[in-house]
């Protein structure tokens, strides 16, 4: 019975949106604490370097961390893809194109645009940070990854320092609009406060998109 009603729940069309939204929800609150993170670059290369230590010192339990966040990851992706395109087939994809009428918006519509712009950014990123150039140095006495350097150095290009605010304009215009219809997904859209809902949904795009954007420029700005 109980396996039957969890099999139900993920073919459903209820199901599969709720598992977006609440997959969602949760790269909302990663993107928060990574953008703290990368504050720290702010306060120069020992804060940030020492920080980015902090992490990798987690061994095992780092990779149970980023084994979660790409499982969470992969089912957002998976489960849009999917919906979207049985909304397609059920719409029909010269219909899709049209211009639509009440109730939809321009961050509502671009949701498969910027999801794939996003999915770009982020194998690229990994390539380029996570597992990009090498450096060590010493903090306190311990030796550790130059990663502060590593990030520096990636955004002295003006091209990828570009790339980068253009994929966080894409972030802030997703999250936007993923924010807000999230907690609509999941029922929690009480017509007194959902308006605030939306609101804390604009003010978390602005911050998010615009905070990683702002540290892009002053990596570039700064330079090696």
């Amino acid at each position: 019975m109980v396996t039957s009603a969890v099999n139900h729940y993920f073919k459903s069309s209820i199901g599969r949106k709720q598992l977006i939204a609440i997959t969602g929800l949760l790269l909302c609150g990663f993107l928060v604490g990574h953008l703290t993170g990368n504050f720290l670059l702010l306060a120069g290369p020992d804060a940030f370097n020492l920080y980015a230590h902090k992490l990798a010192s987690l061994g095992p339990m780092l990779y149970l961390i980023e084994a979660g966040l790409a499982l969470i990851f992969l089912s957002h992706l998976a489960l849009a893809v999917k919906l979207n395109i049985e909304n397609m087939k059920a719409r029909g994809k010269y219909q899709q194109k049209t211009k639509t009428g009440r109730g939809t918006t321009f961050a509502s519509q671009t949701m498969p645009i910027t999801g794939v712009v996003l999915l770009v950014f982020l194998i690229l990123h990994l390539c380029s940070l996570k597992f990009g150039s090498y450096y060590e140095t010493t903090v306190g006495g311990v030796l550790m990854r130059d990663l502060y350097k590593t990030t520096l150095e990636y955004f002295a290009s003006p091209v990828a320092t570009g790339w980068y605010v253009f994929a966080m304009i894409c972030a802030a215009v997703h999250t936007s609009h993923g924010f807000a219809s999230a907690f609509q997904t999941m029922g929690w859209n009480h017509g007194k406060y959902f308006k605030n809902v939306k609101r804390l949904g604009l003010v978390y795009a602005i911050f998010v998109g615009g905070g990683f954007a702002f540290v892009s420029i002053w990596c570039h700005m700064k330079g090696v």
